[in-house]
């Protein structure tokens, strides 16, 4: 195939970080790309070292998408379930993440619309499986070529754990927080950096939520960061930590920063559930299995009783929580070569291969 219309974000969140990936395999392939942009426009602002023929092929791909697009052409969107209703051409594939565990009807017949959906997890071309759709696909995505290890030791004789991640009741920002504080607050042979800024909350409510799971305490190890821009600023953060605790999370699609951070060599606390069982492993990561499922909705982003995100999450006790963060310290200060590998299982070109192998086959 060396023609396709591609739907999907260009931005600073997990789903414009794929389809930069994806565009970039497309550009390598010097395929023709109509580029719709979620969102009608382009935000490069994470991408500091994306190459400028790069930059200004995705910027005339999407200038000229009229131009280059035909009824004919396959599109594939890179989206949301929710608003993947619509589309450019007569045959659509979708290429998609779902976090829970209840497919709802209203997001059946939108899978069932597509041509092909195409999740990255097992987990969730299973759940829709199970829900009766026959055009269900799992391709997992890559690790971001861009990103670089480095051995320098950013807290000599500290170790050094980390979280990434919006603050949200799915990946049990609080619960993390609140229990590394527990354990390690005010000991400073240990530290905390927290980069968890949910662009959907107002600083206001951010410093509200921390204050309220700090219980208005001051811990000196403890660190909260602002927003990182770049993806550079990502990559200095993961290099800098020893212990990731992204992997907590009770319920993902991919979990990009628990995923990156394995592949560059760091300890990564997952607990084994949904998207986490396509890549951690116990060679790779900390495994921890959940003990119990609860109902993922906040009342911010999920919501019981609406036509999507329906479902549970998973979650462990404080104690076991504390306990993994007590095995997590064995680890210190040693390379994880199981998780580099990852890098090589995992690419953006295989994954672009397995979604047009998919859509030649329909």
């Amino acid at each position: 195939m060396d023609s396709i219309i591609f739907r999907g974000p260009v931005n600073q969140v997990s789903f414009g970080n794929v389809s930069y990936n994806l565009l970039r395999e497309m550009y390598k392939r010097e395929m023709t790309v109509a580029f719709f942009p979620i969102g009608d426009q382009l935000n490069f602002d994470s991408f500091d070292k994306v190459e400028e023929d790069l930059k200004q092929w995705i910027i005339a791909s999407a200038q000229n998408r009229f131009h280059l697009a035909t009824k004919d052409m396959h599109t594939l969107s890179q989206w949301h379930i929710t608003g993947s209703e619509l589309r450019v051409s007569k045959d659509q594939t979708l290429f998609s993440f779902y976090e829970t565990d209840q497919p709802t009807l209203v997001e059946k017949s939108i899978v069932d619309m597509q041509d092909n959906c195409i999740f990255a997890s097992k987990h969730a071309a299973d759940c829709f499986k199970n829900f009766g759709c026959e055009n269900v696909h799992n391709v997992p995505i890559g690790f971001d070529e861009d990103l670089e290890d480095s051995d320098e030791d950013y807290l000599p004789e500290k170790i050094h754990f980390g979280l990434m991640g919006k603050f949200e009741k799915r990946k049990n920002t609080a619960q993390i927080i609140k229990n590394w504080a527990k354990k390690y607050g005010n000991n400073y042979k240990y530290q905390l950096s927290c980069c968890i800024t949910n662009p959907f909350f107002k600083p206001e409510q951010m410093n509200q939520l921390i204050g309220q799971v700090l219980e208005g305490k001051q811990y000196g190890n403890i660190n909260f960061l602002p927003f990182l821009k770049t993806n550079s600023e990502v990559n200095e953060f993961m290099n800098a930590i020893d212990i990731d605790l992204t992997g907590l999370s009770g319920a993902e699609g991919w979990n990009l920063p628990a995923f990156n951070a394995t592949a560059l060599g760091k300890w990564s606390i997952v607990m084994n559930h949904t998207s986490h069982k396509d890549w951690a492993t116990s060679k790779n990561s900390i495994l921890i299995e959940p003990e119990l499922k609860s109902e993922i909705y906040d009342q911010t982003f999920f919501h019981k009783g609406q036509p999507f995100n329906q479902g549970n999450m998973n979650t462990i006790s404080d104690e076991t929580m504390i306990e993994s963060f007590e095995k997590a310290e064995t680890f210190y200060g040693k390379k994880n070569k199981e998780g580099v590998k990852l890098r090589k299982d995992f690419t953006y070109s295989n994954t672009l291969n397995k979604i047009l192998e998919i859509i030649e086959n329909d």
